[in-house]
């Protein structure tokens, strides 16, 4: 009976400093993301304001931004795709060989659809606004 007091002891005090940690953690992101976005509309203004075509070199500067953000966007669909078809095959062969007389291991197509779907929207043009 005296070993479970130091257990929980030891489980209260883990659960307090992780939650604290979490707490911690995005409290500085949200600080971080903040910074970043004053940063960034600061220069867009210092830019826009610096000479008579800064207001074009600002919308043009935004234009990358957006770019490099569709790309990246893109590249992650990707990968989530390939990454999530390669689950469910191997799900599939998973289950084909631990339950080789059942037709089980067809669950691993839901993962499989799943990816090929994310995979063929990163193809797919962004709609239009």
């Amino acid at each position: 009976m005296i070993l479970g007091y130091p257990l929980f002891l030891f489980l209260s005090v883990a659960a307090v400093a992780l939650f604290s940690f979490v707490a911690v953690a995005t409290f500085s992101d949200a600080r971080r993301r903040e910074r970043e976005a004053f940063y960034k509309s600061d220069m867009l203004k210092k830019l826009a304001e610096s000479q008579a075509g800064g207001a074009g070199a600002a919308l043009e500067l935004l234009r990358e931004q957006q770019r490099y953000a569709e790309i990246s966007k893109r590249d992650g669909l990707r990968i989530g795709g390939l990454v999530t078809m390669a689950v469910g095959v191997g799900l599939m062969i998973f289950l084909y060989e631990l339950l080789s007389g059942s037709q089980v291991y067809l669950c691993g197509l839901i993962p499989l659809l799943v990816g090929v779907a994310l995979s063929a929207a990163s193809f797919m043009p962004p709609p239009k606004l």
